[in-house]
């Protein structure tokens, strides 16, 4: 009799390659959004943004501040492969508080859709990305 043993094919490993592929170019261009179109502006021109407020509803200068403060942080943390399920995770939070400003206290729930797209893509990579918590975690510890 003859074994017939299983070997591994590129097929088996390609959609992993992928995956990882899709992650880091969402991880690049939703950290460097970050970085440069939505937490930039709230550390640079904190003023300017509060007074062009469309909305009648104004949050204080030093929560804008603290808001663009975790959005820089949390695009940075996403191109830093130790980091990146932490700083996802922290941006689902941020967009899903996002959106529910939008949605409830803002009276403009048409603009909550994309911090919810947001969220969900955030929460995804946060999931892809687990193992580098426990990286994380075993780097503290040491």
């Amino acid at each position: 009799m003859t074994a017939i043993t299983a070997t591994q094919t590129t097929a088996d490993v390609r959609p992993a390659k992928v995956r990882n592929r899709v992650l880091w170019t969402l991880q690049i261009v939703l950290g460097l959004f970050f970085i440069i179109a939505s937490g930039g502006p709230k550390l640079v021109i904190p003023q300017t943004l509060m007074e062009n407020n469309a909305t009648a509803f104004s949050i204080p200068l030093a929560l804008l501040v603290f808001i663009g403060l975790a959005e820089v942080a949390g695009g940075i943390g996403l191109m830093v492969p130790r980091l990146t399920a932490a700083a996802a995770i922290g941006l689902a939070i941020v967009t899903f508080l996002a959106a529910s400003f939008n949605a409830f206290l803002a009276d403009t729930p048409e603009l909550a859709p994309f911090p919810l797209a947001l969220t969900a893509i955030f929460a995804w990579i946060g999931y892809e990305r687990r193992a580098s918590i426990t990286a994380l975690r075993a780097l503290i510890k040491r």
